[in-house]
């Protein structure tokens, strides 16, 4: 990490929601790394603890929060409580997020419903919720984990696809409302990040071999390949950047090989 000091979270508080999962628990690490004190919020505290612990044990300050996001009632409760941990809020990364992969006529009411509750609605009325703590701290940023199926989709993602493209769109919303209120709202939206969530798609082996030959970096990215893009988002370095995605995909977006299918033989 960068020691020049637009790149420092010193003295800044963040509140990271759905801390628990791969990437989420990667972001945690380094948000706290940089010099924030964070609240690391999961469906459960057990899920958030031991990362809480670990970033205790290096001086740093950490609290865990247990919270279904599902409900919406519940993000304007995760906001307040963080924001009273700790005494103020400059940082929202909303990581939280769930998937139900079926084929499109498979997709029923109630998973339909499901992935929107999390993926979608949450991070609006969460985004909400802090709009006045992040507004009080005179400088805060807002950071959205969305997703490459905002703008390129695959198969059994058709809700999920949908619900990501809503974050890049409300990130815009977000932005241009907030300005004026000293507050940047950005979003990172990775292709297929290799962790547990998304081994379905990658455990298959001609889908590797898919990923492998579309991607012209030649691989699926790593959790902590997440982390750079979000701590420059959140820091002083982008102080001029807000309503931006940032794609993270090893290239895909960049174009294809019209050759690959050469027969040279």
């Amino acid at each position: 990490m960068s020691s020049h000091p637009q790149f420092s979270l010193a003295g800044r508080r963040a509140l990271l929601t759905g801390a628990g999962g791969a990437i989420g628990t990667v972001l945690a690490r380094g948000v706290a790394a940089s010099g924030a004190s964070v609240v690391l919020q999961d469906l459960t505290p057990d899920r958030v603890s031991g990362t809480c612990e670990e970033i205790q044990s290096l001086g740093g300050t950490a609290h865990a929060l247990g919270s279904d996001l599902a409900d919406p009632t519940n993000c304007a409760s995760v906001v307040q409580q963080a924001t009273e941990l700790l005494g103020g809020l400059d940082l929202l990364i909303t990581c939280a997020g769930i998937n139900r992969r079926k084929p499109i006529d498979e997709v029923s009411i109630d998973d339909f419903n499901a992935i929107v509750a999390v993926n979608m609605r949450s991070v609006f009325f969460l985004s909400q919720a802090a709009h006045a703590p992040l507004k009080a701290a005179g400088n805060g940023s807002i950071v959205h984990l969305s997703s490459l199926s905002a703008k390129f989709s695959f198969n059994t993602i058709a809700v999920y696809a949908a619900t990501k493209a809503a974050v890049s769109s409300m990130t815009r919303s977000f932005a241009r409302e907030w300005a004026q209120d000293n507050i940047r709202v950005n979003c990172i939206e990775p292709s297929v990040v290799k962790t547990e969530f998304t081994k379905p798609l990658w455990g298959e082996e001609h889908r590797q071999r898919w990923f492998d030959a579309t991607t012209p970096i030649g691989r699926l990215s790593a959790p902590d390949e997440m982390l750079g893009a979000v701590l420059f988002l959140a820091s002083d370095a982008a102080s001029y950047i807000t309503g931006q995605s940032i794609v993270i995909d090893g290239g895909i977006l960049a174009g294809a090989d019209w050759d690959s299918y050469l027969d040279d033989k």
